[in-house]
């Protein structure tokens, strides 16, 4: 990327010492050139960031309507729905859409941005929350401005924009706010002690809910120490290791206990309160706590996702524990399975499929405008089966009956 615009095709030729003429049959490959030239002309254009400018190749019919939708991974179905949702807009403008995937890795991430940069993707679309620091404001802005030189955009979708002055239009849906909504209806219902299973610190989605979740119990008057967050990351598996280990050290310590943070074997951790010294306790005390069934000292869990949930909801029944009976289940997403789950679960809706639809409709709306805009849809709460008030005598954290 070079700071003062766009590389044009006279500027590889001079420093390559070759005419317009030339470069252009190297870079179309549809001439025969000499080896030893083309070596030359490609060794400059690396060396200048040359990328054809897709608008241009498209006016002489050498380029294609394409957007590229870049995702942390394919199985997750928020992940696939948002990825539904660019494919199902850019195919009702008669564009095409390609799918990449990244495993979170930002090397595979810059790799397929530049990817798309030199196959003319009009539109790359960034997808999913991260952990905002130095290496990826500096990342981004790197992306956007190289993909803005050479005629395309950046968008992101469901992550925030480092520096609202860098060319990129973010589509966000507000998770502070869904999460502040769905505790404040475990609080309704009359739970006190709740558990958000899912952090994953640094990451703009989950410290969001985080946020949310804290919010919601400050509202209800309730103290900062009464909140408790257990840093297990997301997915089934995650979710079901750390309910497990909550239930098996008899749930997270109430008010006064002795906490140390125990994340050694675990790869989990309790932010301000943890489990340790509740596991050696019950352990000394025979009757209080079993490896299957412990008294659990919460009465609801708000899981960071879906997913979460489903490890959650396994772990609560291996351990002969009833949702929402012993303990009530929230997630986040509402995945299309969210209501197959037993009991169903009471989540919050995002737009999943709605955000890729928009992060693609916006920017093709108003292109001139749309670098640097900032668009928030809303989420709201889909009641299920899977909360009810807590059991009497239980409303503040007593132990669960096994």
């Amino acid at each position: 990327m070079t700071s003062k615009g766009r590389v044009t095709i006279r500027e590889v030729a001079e420093r390559a010492g070759v005419s317009m003429a030339t470069v252009s049959r190297v870079l179309s490959g549809n001439h025969p050139v000499p080896a030893s030239t083309r070596a030359r002309v490609l060794r400059a254009a690396r060396d200048l960031d040359y990328v054809a400018n897709a608008h241009a190749r498209a006016l002489v019919g050498g380029g294609r309507k394409m957007v590229a939708v870049v995702l942390r991974q394919v199985t997750s179905p928020f992940y696939a729905q948002v990825a539904e949702g660019v494919e199902a807009e850019a195919a009702a403008r008669g564009w095409l859409c390609l799918v990449g995937t990244t495993g979170g890795d930002p090397g595979r991430e810059l790799e397929f941005v530049q990817l798309m940069r030199e196959e003319g993707a009009r539109l790359v679309i960034l997808v999913g929350g991260v952990v905002e620091d130095d290496a990826y404001r500096e990342r981004v802005a790197h992306y956007a401005q190289a993909l803005a030189s050479a005629g395309a955009r950046l968008v992101l979708c469901g992550r925030p924009a480092p520096d609202p002055d860098i060319p990129a239009l973010v589509v966000e849906f507000d998770n502070e706010a869904g999460a502040r909504a769905i505790t404040g209806h475990l609080l309704s219902a009359g739970h006190r002690r709740i558990v958000f299973l899912g952090g994953l610190p640094g990451n703009t989605a989950l410290d969001a809910r985080v946020a949310g979740y804290r919010a919601a119990l400050a509202e209800h008057g309730l103290g900062p120490e009464t909140a408790h967050v257990v840093d297990c990351g997301l997915g089934r598996a995650a979710g079901h290791r750390a309910m497990t280990e909550l239930l098996k050290a008899g749930g997270v310590p109430g008010p006064g206990d002795t906490a140390t943070p125990d994340t050694a074997t675990s790869g989990t951790a309790t932010r301000d309160t943890a489990t340790r010294d509740t596991a050696t306790r019950d352990a000394a005390n025979p009757g209080t706590a079993t490896p299957d069934t412990a008294p659990a000292r919460f009465t609801a869990v708000f899981a960071g996702d879906d997913m979460v949930a489903a490890g959650a909801l396994r772990a609560i029944a291996d351990a002969g524990l009833r949702v929402p009976q012993d303990i009530s289940v929230v997630g986040y997403n509402d995945i299309p399975l969210a209501e197959d789950f037993n009991p169903p679960l009471t989540t919050v809706r995002t737009p999943a499929e709605e955000l890729g639809r928009a992060a693609v409709r916006i920017a093709l709306r108003d292109p001139e405008h749309a670098a640097g805009a900032h668009h928030l849809l809303g989420t709201h709460i889909v009641v299920r089966d899977s909360v009810q008030p807590p059991p009497p005598g239980r409303e503040d954290g007593g132990s669960t009956p096994v």
